[in-house]
């Protein structure tokens, strides 16, 4: 069984994506800019109506995943704030200068969370060597990573995922996303061996047969 994580932004796109079969919400504002942090309210809202797991996008702004000591500190309190309204995990991540994983600024993320899942989002993919990355994360202890292998969709990147997986070994999930839609999932989901697909939430019917397809 292949689980299907629906990126939304608002409360009407999550009960959509719910009905339609998801397994999994990433919820966000801004979708259009790569997603940032949703706010409170909305939050909220959804954590009181949706019955799956709930992960939150902790993203001050678009743009870089370089991040001024300001930026973390929000970043780290929007986390917290995020814990306790009651997410089932995080998804963020922080970038150095050189594009390679800032390890103490995503390190205190994941110290933020609190013990909840997090995910490590495609911020991955500009690293300059995604098997180092995924090294550094699993020592970091990150639950999973998106990516979509480099690329600009995650069929073009299917054998990096594919190696990605083989190398992740269990010890850290790959989360494959990037243009997936029903008619390329299955074909993915065998190139790539990955369990976990990630797609934007567009309308009902194509989350519904995205779902289907990727059985």
């Amino acid at each position: 069984m292949t689980l299907v994580e629906a990126a939304v932004e608002t409360l009407q796109s999550v009960l959509a994506a719910e009905d339609a079969g998801a397994g999994r919400i990433e919820l966000c504002a801004n979708l259009k800019d790569g997603g940032t942090t949703p706010s409170p309210e909305l939050m909220k809202a959804v954590m009181n109506q949706c019955r799956i797991p709930v992960f939150v996008m902790i993203r001050p702004r678009a743009g870089s995943f370089v991040y001024t000591e300001r930026e973390l500190d929000a970043m780290v309190r929007d986390t917290e704030l995020a814990h306790n309204i009651g997410a089932a995990g995080i998804v963020t991540g922080a970038l150095a200068a050189d594009d390679c994983v800032n390890v103490v600024q995503t390190r205190a993320l994941f110290d933020a969370a609190n013990g909840l899942p997090v995910t490590f989002h495609r911020a991955f993919d500009l690293t300059p060597d995604l098997g180092e990355a995924l090294e550094q994360l699993v020592e970091l202890r990150a639950t999973r990573i998106l990516t979509s292998g480099g690329a600009a969709t995650a069929i073009e990147g299917s054998d990096t995922i594919a190696a990605l997986v083989d190398q992740a070994s269990g010890r850290i999930t790959v989360l494959a996303g990037g243009g997936i839609r029903a008619h390329n999932v299955r074909e993915l989901i065998e190139r790539t061996g990955v369990r976990e697909v990630h797609a934007r939430m567009l309308e009902e019917r194509q989350m519904r047969d995205l779902v289907s397809t990727a059985g």
